[in-house]
């Protein structure tokens, strides 16, 4: 896993501070033309790994890297499933069936064959494996070195309980696409625990960690704790908290945290790409 990834939160409007900025952020980027381009800045600045939700856009993203492969000879992606919005947007509008039906290809009588009716009998690790199928179609032919599972599904499983489910999701993605199962959480401390006594060791699992706590559930200090054991590969994300702590105090914080491996963030310029390298770089030599 590369040092530095690039997120989406800026394409899609996303800030947990600032309704304004997010309305900014829509206009900005209301062209997928303008997410490639800054992803072009983003490659050309050095930083070949985007990270990023399974939104129907992405698909624009995907068309282009296929399209130019020489281009892009080493851009990858890290998806990261399912992008909650786009499947509640569509039981509102389609029902449940409905969006099985619009999400899986083929027969749906046909795809559930694998699971005996999985929706009928409440097999859910089959209905997962049906989703996480339908989703990383839109990346064939495009370097993922690993598959996410979103935060909001694995804090929900670990919520309810249903520990079972987030392990077969990483034995599935590990013996099926042969690369590194990941999740997304906002509680670290309780997730390893979660997936080490289910058999997953050294995890790779991407969490809020700053200086503030923002989203880190637990606490500062259990999260400092945990890394410092290394039982599991973080990506560090939100390090800025939503911008509430300035870029040069905020990476000199989580730069240099033992157990990090890299970090995550996103950007609407070049020049905040470029600057944000460079510190990272600077402050991890």
């Amino acid at each position: 896993m590369e040092r530095i990834l690039f997120g989406d939160n800026q394409f899609f409007a996303v800030n947990h501070l600032s309704d304004e900025k997010s309305r900014a952020q829509a206009i900005k980027f209301k062209d997928n033309s303008a997410i490639i381009k800054v992803l072009d800045d983003m490659y050309d600045s050095g930083i070949h790994t985007f990270m990023c939700t399974t939104h129907d856009r992405i698909a624009s993203v995907c068309d282009n890297l296929r399209s130019n492969p020489e281009k892009y000879s080493d851009f990858k992606i890290i998806p990261c499933m399912p992008y909650a919005h786009k499947y509640a947007n569509a039981v509102t509008e389609l029902g449940i069936i409905g969006t099985l039906k619009q999400y899986i290809p083929g027969n749906i009588i046909g795809a559930f064959t694998k699971g005996g009716l999985a929706l009928a009998t409440n097999d859910y690790v089959s209905l997962m494996e049906l989703l996480v199928d339908a989703e990383i179609k839109m990346f064939k032919c495009i370097q993922t070195p690993a598959i996410f599972l979103q935060n909001v599904m694995t804090d929900l499983l670990l919520g309810l309980g249903m520990n079972d489910i987030l392990v077969a999701y990483a034995k599935y993605i590990k013996d099926k696409y042969k690369v590194d199962p990941g999740f997304i959480t906002m509680n670290l401390p309780l997730l390893l625990d979660v997936l080490e006594k289910g058999g997953i060791e050294n995890p790779l699992i991407c969490c809020s960690i700053n200086k503030i706590g923002f989203r880190m559930s637990g606490g500062i200090e259990l999260y400092e704790r945990t890394l410092k054991e290394k039982r599991c590969r973080v990506i560090a994300m939100q390090v800025f908290a939503a911008g509430a702590i300035p870029p040069k105090e905020a990476l000199e914080y989580v730069c240099k945290l033992d157990g990090v491996q890299s970090i995550l963030f996103g950007a609407s310029s070049k020049s905040h790409i470029v600057q944000t390298k460079e510190l990272i770089d600077k402050l991890s030599s």
